[in-house]
């Protein structure tokens, strides 16, 4: 595939994010094991409604298929990947490597994170890596873009070419540790920011006025499927930083079908972050294809793709 060639046909989440529409991007898991067919069927619902699918990269810890290979298998089908990056199982030589070999398959949008800790997941026992975090990730592919590795040498056979974001969390407990951290990812070379699960919208429009107003770029609410009040619960026990209040998760136990109400509730809160962001993160876990169905409801209407097929 060559540059001018990827160009053409997918990068409408970067045009899209710097002529400041209304993004939506959503969350696919890669698959476990050696078959991406389900993962595809999933991604082939968003087609022609979201601007790109996120790949996560062993999120929770959890054992999955390579977010670059799944985000290849993606774009080779048509559809643009975010392809996440964590710190947790790599050095910095592996990071690099993988960076330039995303660049070669013409994956242009990365998510730089510092990943979930090895405890929470499904192989206690591995060996946490960490040699970077979230920011020094951040710094590191700036300096790809400008054509050198993280020693300030050259890379020979030419400079990478990555749009890169980062995650922020508006629900933080700590405000000037959120300021902190948002500003140090920004300055490092965050072009765009997605969310994790917002369900305090009073909470982020405060962020969105005192502290991303200032730095114009693209802050994407998280928006999650809750398909049931055990669901709800599930997630506040186990997903560090999230709590759900109690009246959604009333909502959801009173409700005669808890899944139409779960997604009744997302698509009020996608209306809400539509006031008060630049666009959306759709995220619902092995109900990918229930999306499409909330953007609907929403009243969000397809997006524009350039050069889609």
């Amino acid at each position: 595939m060559d540059d001018n060639h990827s160009h053409t046909v997918l990068n409408s989440f970067r045009r899209a994010a710097q002529a400041g529409e209304f993004l939506v991007t959503a969350e696919v898991a890669p698959p476990k094991g050696g078959n991406p067919q389900h993962m595809l069927q999933m991604a082939a619902t968003l087609k022609g409604r979201v601007h790109a699918v996120n790949i996560t990269d062993g999120s929770r810890a959890v054992l999955r298929m390579s977010s670059l290979v799944a985000s290849a298998i993606l774009l080779q089908n048509g559809i643009e990947p975010v392809c996440q990056i964590a710190c947790r199982d790599r050095n910095r030589i592996s990071l690099q490597g993988d960076l330039m070999g995303a660049h070669a398959l013409g994956i242009r949008n990365i998510l730089a994170l510092t990943g979930d800790p090895v405890k929470a997941g499904d192989h206690p026992e591995a060996k946490a890596v960490f040699d970077l975090e979230a920011v020094r990730l951040l710094q590191l592919i700036r300096k790809m873009n400008q054509g050198f590795d993280c020693n300030e040498k050259p890379l020979t056979d030419g400079a990478l070419n990555l749009f890169v974001g980062a995650a922020v969390d508006p629900q933080c407990a700590s405000w000037s540790g959120l300021q902190s951290r948002f500003e140090r990812k920004i300055e490092a070379g965050a072009q765009f920011f997605q969310s994790q699960l917002i369900t305090d919208f009073e909470r982020l429009e405060k962020f969105m006025d005192k502290i991303a107003a200032s730095h114009k770029k693209p802050i994407l609410a998280g928006i999650f499927l809750l398909k049931s009040a055990k669901n709800a619960q599930f997630i506040n026990r186990c997903v560090p930083g999230v709590n759900i209040p109690e009246h959604i998760i009333d909502r959801l136990a009173q409700a005669k079908d808890p899944l139409e109400e779960g997604m009744i509730i997302a698509a009020e809160q996608v209306k809400i972050a539509r006031q008060l962001c630049q666009g959306v993160h759709m995220m619902a876990v092995k109900r990918e294809d229930l999306i499409a169905p909330i953007l609907d409801l929403a009243g969000v209407t397809p997006v524009n793709l350039v050069g889609a097929k």
